[in-house]
């Protein structure tokens, strides 16, 4: 974990495996610029190769969890193309891929991905957060789908994750308004599993929440995780033969055992990294 990031930063949070993986950007209130991109995939895929990490926290530096896409990057990014509108358009198009490339990458990770979110989370936030496996947020948390207001149409992810979060009818509404909603709201929509009263609160108990997680077994959390979201694409018949394919792979494996094998001596299981 030996790499240097210019917009994140990486911390062992517990020696259960818990690692946090920080938006570190806070003068800027962890605003979203070209490095990112690079970063971030890079950063996942560094911690999802570590057999050392079970779980990955994910957080903002500072007052703020993300407000959105630093706006100087936006500025160069709709000034940068000129001549042939054809090949500008093919330019554009493989840019926002790249980007949204990145938000991707925590689906394509491994281990589980939990927001730990407090202050604003604005536009991209709300791509990176709905990328995520669980989402928890502070009480004085606040989300807006907020391109509509650029007069942009959101391109990274949220269009696309959002209604199967909250709700076809929801997300329209918070895609077209782009009005500002609390943490409380969120989670009656269903995008936060929990509200804590302080960033403190927050830090605490997904902590804990990600310890239990850890614990259990990586092939299992993994499979999981695999399964829920290849579920997605497929129909119910599909889905129930997706899963029975990764079992008869996966579940005859030494977790099994050992897992049966606490569960009569009445202790806690101790599995293998992955």
């Amino acid at each position: 974990m030996g790499d240097k990031y210019e917009t994140l930063e990486i911390l062992e949070k517990s020696p259960t495996g818990v690692f946090n993986l920080i938006l570190n950007r806070p003068s800027v209130r962890n605003a979203i610029s070209f490095d990112f991109y690079t970063e971030f995939p890079k950063a996942l895929n560094a911690l999802d190769q570590n057999p050392n990490v079970a779980v990955i926290l994910l957080s903002g530096s500072g007052d703020h969890f993300c407000a959105g896409i630093d706006f100087k990057s936006l500025k160069f990014l709709s000034s940068n193309y000129s001549g042939d509108r054809g090949r500008s358009g093919e330019r554009l198009l493989r840019q926002i891929k790249f980007m949204q490339d990145a938000i991707t990458a925590i689906e394509r990770c491994r281990k589980p991905v939990i927001a730990a979110i407090h202050g604003a989370c604005i536009g991209m936030g709300i791509d990176i957060v709905t990328a995520c496996d669980v989402r928890y947020c502070t009480k004085d948390a606040f989300f807006s789908v907020k391109e509509v207001d650029l007069a942009i149409t959101a391109d990274l992810g949220t269009l696309q994750r959002l209604p199967g979060i909250v709700g076809f009818g929801n997300a329209m509404e918070l895609a077209l308004t782009g009005r500002r909603f609390s943490g409380q709201e969120a989670k009656e929509l269903g995008l936060v599993s929990r509200v804590f009263e302080s960033n403190e609160e927050l830090s605490e108990g997904v902590l804990t929440i990600a310890e239990g997680i850890a614990g259990k077994s990586p092939l299992a959390v993994a499979g999981t995780k695999a399964v829920l979201l290849r579920s997605r694409e497929l129909s119910m018949e599909q889905g129930l033969d997706y899963v029975a394919t990764w079992n008869s792979s996966m579940l005859l494996s030494d977790d099994l055992t050992e897992a049966i094998s606490a569960q009569i001596q009445k202790r806690k299981p101790v599995f293998a990294k992955l």
